[in-house]
């Protein structure tokens, strides 16, 4: 037997066509090829129609079709996979138009936009499939699509319907460079700097009527504002009825402001120790007025509850065309909402001396006039956050204009919107309390817009007399118009060919309209994707799943919501999940400004798309995710560590045929037992996990019991019993039965998270009964008793030999550099322990040798409490083919180099 091949020969060595390589971005274009061609995506959907099963429905928000996918989408792409698969514009086409854009019709410019949405959607399809994400790629829905814009309209109808839809003039977001109004959702927060100035209003009224210690005295407002553009829409100033304000003299000058800011105030503008003459709370303000500071107008003094003293002094400089709160103070009072602002962010003629200006560019002229005419104290620069538009990122301002609005309180929308919002389930928890502190603080909702791409509102004005005529018929009829030609035909057809049959104006009778050309709210779009639902045979409103970043708690989520709640009467989702933001490897944001931006396609040549799954998959998503060049390395180190598992596992089935070789539950060894029951503990919890839309503990958990139960302990102790035994010996179809089953539903389990690899092992899992052609078309394996009849006391045994294993191996290691021995099957181990314990092992010694991977074991009744273990060299020699050693070694004729057990074996092969 001195031929090493020949003794090779007589192993059971692990053999398989899964590569080592994982070669991912080279196979994984292939195998989403595959997944195309075998329709596998609808396979599923038919399965587990067939299996009599109600659709688990996560509804995928509209895509914002602007460019490629980013580390965020990707994310949040692979999230919705990782669901599903564990479930029984015009911005940028003004930049590509340029100058041409002026020269150009409406329905040019859209057309433009549509290609464009469209090149982009094709773009991202791509993308996403090529993270292994599955989806109706061939049959998507559309926003720009006619029936998605008819329906978007019978929406808005049923909103004019119940009397919530009104057109005003409210001062909202506006951005001058897009010349448009914007939702708070469109909304995004930046630093900017801004003047920031104190300002003095000389009272006009005689406050020595009230005030008697006033009397005679010249007295000014002091008021603080980051704005100075806005103070030519100055009507008024705003005093808290509650607080304590007071009339100080600074060298003879008298300011009123509140009295808890007089000290700071009096510092930050180096007052010399002010003297308070007269102290007096807000409501007795009411009613006096101040000389505007460059205008030849009035302030009245108002009270309002939002006056804070946490900056500034207590009296709120207000202009009711330039703020929220300030217009419901200026309507309060019967203020004009004066805006003396066009849509460029110009200042109009009616304002001396900064006519034709824009509003930044008017606050550095404001305050130098100012300053000359002694009105202004203090001016410094500040840096603080700031709205600025989503689309073209520039500073935006509060401007009143005439917008379409839905009303929030009119038919109780914003308390209905409140009440589904308990009945929804919020991932995580904190996602409840801050929607629904929106939604109980949000002004009504803007929903026009100055556009041409987009969805318009179908509303007219009588040529006559100017009535708007809009209302539920109008939204109905346009929307079947939208529902043959798109809407498209709004800016082709002429108001009489797009008006109901019998129109006429509710004021004058008039037959004749213009049309309006404000388009709808892109949120109000996106919203209605709700519509959807019900569009496939066997779907349902609501959804089981929303699932965004945690932006979208004012976007896609807030606006769906008040859309399901008005149009529909509750929540089109009954589960709304929220994600963190990608961050570099540092924790900063990634921009492109920071050349910090990793583009998910990079990392897909690099490393392959299952790297990004499993990035996803291993990440706190309900957090904000780092990723970054070091985060890849060890996911590239995880990600071995799994399919190096996977690849011994089959190399050690590739002889098993589960319907032939698989061993009977009662007839198991108790390691594959005690291993499988361990496997179950993990099956229930990755199971629980998937259920709670919880994907990093399945990761941590799978990996785990690979790397510390499978192979730094069961697959090294049981490869001995793997390679050398009998091939149909019992010992090693246990060990098999074992490693099959935990193969087999691992990667069942995996399969949502580690789509392409799970798919590729499966191929090469032995064949069984039920098999099916992919694993995704595969179910979760169902929980398992492994214990049976050993129930009693069979875990707490073999963790008490776990303990002693690990006692053993220490002592092992110790004698192994103390050059004692070299690897551990070169060991004797000698076990002194207490009677009791002593009768526990021997009862179980002839499994210890395996367990410690040792050549022999020795039990002696110890002296102590303790136990005691000696290591000593192993008797005997070497076996040449399973390498224990053993004194039979040299004593067969036939096999002097083999051990009894190895010699048994080839004997009866070979027999």
């Amino acid at each position: 037997m001195a031929d090493k091949s020949d003794v090779k020969s007589t192993l059971s060595l692990p053999q398989t066509a899964f590569a080592m390589k994982a070669s991912l971005a080279q196979k994984e274009p292939e195998t989403i090829k595959k997944w195309e061609a075998e329709k596998l995506y609808e396979r599923i959907l038919e399965k587990r129609a067939a299996d009599g099963r109600p659709p688990f429905i996560l509804h995928d928000g509209p895509p914002y079709a602007n460019g490629h996918i980013h580390m965020g989408t990707a994310l949040n792409k692979i999230l919705k996979d990782f669901i599903v698969k564990s479930r029984p514009i015009e911005i940028h086409v003004d930049k590509q138009l340029g100058d041409k854009k002026k020269a150009m019709s409406v329905t040019a410019v859209r057309e433009e936009c549509r290609k464009y949405a469209e090149k982009f959607i094709g773009i991202q399809r791509d993308e996403f499939k090529r993270l292994g994400v599955l989806g109706a790629w061939d049959t998507p829905y559309l926003t720009m699509h006619p029936a998605y814009e008819a329906k978007i309209l019978e929406y808005l109808g049923v909103f004019f319907e119940n009397g919530e839809v009104y057109k005003g003039k409210r001062p909202v977001h506006w951005c001058i460079q897009c010349r448009t109004a914007l939702a708070e959702a469109e909304i995004e927060y930046r630093d900017k700097t801004s003047p920031s100035i104190y300002v003095r209003f000389p009272v006009v009224s005689d406050l020595g009527a009230k005030f008697p210690a006033l009397a005679g005295r010249r007295a000014s407002v002091l008021i603080w504002t980051t704005t100075p553009w806005t103070l030519p829409a100055n009507m008024a100033l705003a005093f808290h009825p509650e607080h304590e304000y007071v009339a100080a003299d600074v060298s003879g000058e008298v300011y009123i402001l509140a009295k808890k800011l007089l000290p700071a105030v009096a510092v930050e503008l180096g007052w010399p120790t002010p003297k308070v003459l007269a102290v007096f709370p807000g409501r007795d303000l009411e009613g006096f007025k101040a000389r505007h500071p460059f205008v030849d107008r009035e302030s009245l003094f108002v009270l309002a509850k939002y006056v804070t003293l946490e900056d500034g002094t207590g009296a709120v400089h207000t202009a009711p065309g330039h703020g929220h709160d300030d217009y419901l103070t200026g309507v309060a009072y019967g203020i004009d909402i004066y805006t003396p602002v066009d849509d460029d962010g110009r200042f109009t003629p009616e304002v001396p001396r900064y006519a034709g200006l824009r509003v930044f560019e008017a606050n550095p002229r404001i305050t130098a006039d100012m300053k000359n005419d002694g009105t202004l104290l203090k001016e410094k620069e500040i840096s603080h956050s700031y709205p600025h538009c989503w689309r073209c990122k520039k500073p935006v301002i509060f401007r009143a204009t005439e917008q379409w609005f839905v009303s929030m309180d009119k038919n109780g929308l914003r308390a209905k919107s409140r009440q589904a919002i308990g009945r929804v389930r919020w991932i995580p928890e904190w996602g409840k309390e801050r929607i629904d502190g929106m939604v109980a603080g949000r002004p009504d909702w803007c929903i026009s817009r100055q556009r041409s791409w987009g969805v318009p509102i179908p509303a007219f004005k009588c040529k006559a007399c100017g009535t708007l005529y809009a209302d539920a018929r109008v939204c109905r009829h346009v929307a079947g118009i939208f529902a043959a030609e798109g809407s498209n035909a709004w800016f082709v057809r002429d108001a009489a060919a797009l008006v109901p049959p019998g129109a006429a104006c509710t004021a004058c009778g008039g037959k004749e309209f213009d049309k309006e050309f404000n388009i709808l709210d892109v949120w109000f779009e996106s919203g209605a994707s709700q519509n959807v639902l019900e569009r496939e045979s066997g779907h349902a409103w609501p959804a089981d799943v929303y699932i965004e970043g945690h932006d979208q708690h004012r976007g896609w989520f807030n606006s769906s919501l008040l859309i399901g709640v008005g149009a529909k009467g509750g929540s089109p989702f009954r589960t709304c999940i929220t994600h963190g933001f990608i961050l570099d490897d540092q924790g900063r944001a990634m921009s492109k400004s920071l050349g910090n931006v990793i583009d998910p396609g990079e990392v897909i040549k690099r490393s392959g798309a299952e790297i990004v799954r499993l990035w996803a998959a291993m990440l706190n998503y309900k957090e904000d995710a780092r990723f970054g060049t070091e985060i890849e390395q060890r996911l590239v180190e995880a990600y071995r560590k799994l399919r190096n598992t996977w690849r011994f596992l089959l190399g050690n089935v590739s002889d098993f045929e589960p319907g032939r070789d698989t061993v009977a539950v009662a007839n198991l060894l108790d390691l594959d037992r005690f291993i499988l029951h361990r496997f179950e503990e993990v099956r229930a919890h990755v199971v629980k996990a998937y259920e709670d839309y919880e994907f990093h503990p399945i990761l941590h958990a799978v990996l785990d019991f690979f790397t510390v139960d499978l192979s730094a302990f069961y697959l090294d102790v049981v490869k001995d019993r793997v390679y050398c035994s009998g091939k149909g010996s019992l010992e090693r179809r246990s060990a098999q039965t074992a490693i099959f089953t935990i193969l087999r539903e691992s990667l069942l389990l995996m399969a949502p998270i580690l789509s392409f690899t799970a798919d590729e092992a499966w191929a090469h899992v032995p064949a069984f009964e039920g098999k099916d052609a992919s694993v995704h078309l595969g179910e979760f394996p169902k929980a398992q008793d492994w214990l049976g009849s050993k129930r009693a006391g069979f875990v707490e045994d073999m963790e008490r030999l776990l303990a002693v294993r690990e006692k053993v191996l220490k002592e092992l290691e110790k004698s192994r550099e103390a050059k004692l021995i070299g690897n551990s099957l070169e060991a004797s181990v000698t076990l002194k322990a207490p009677a009791a314990e002593a009768a526990f092992l021997e009862a179980r010694r002839d499994d210890l040798t395996a367990l410690f991977i040792v050549s022999a074991v020795a039990v002696e009744k110890g002296a102590g409490d303790d136990l005691g273990i000696e290591v000593a060299k192993a008797a005997g020699g070497k076996c040449e083919r399973c390498w224990n050693f053993s004194t039979h070694v040299g004593t067969s004729p036939d096999y002097p180099t083999f051990c009894a057990r190895c010699e048994k074996v080839v004997k009866a092969a070979r027999a």
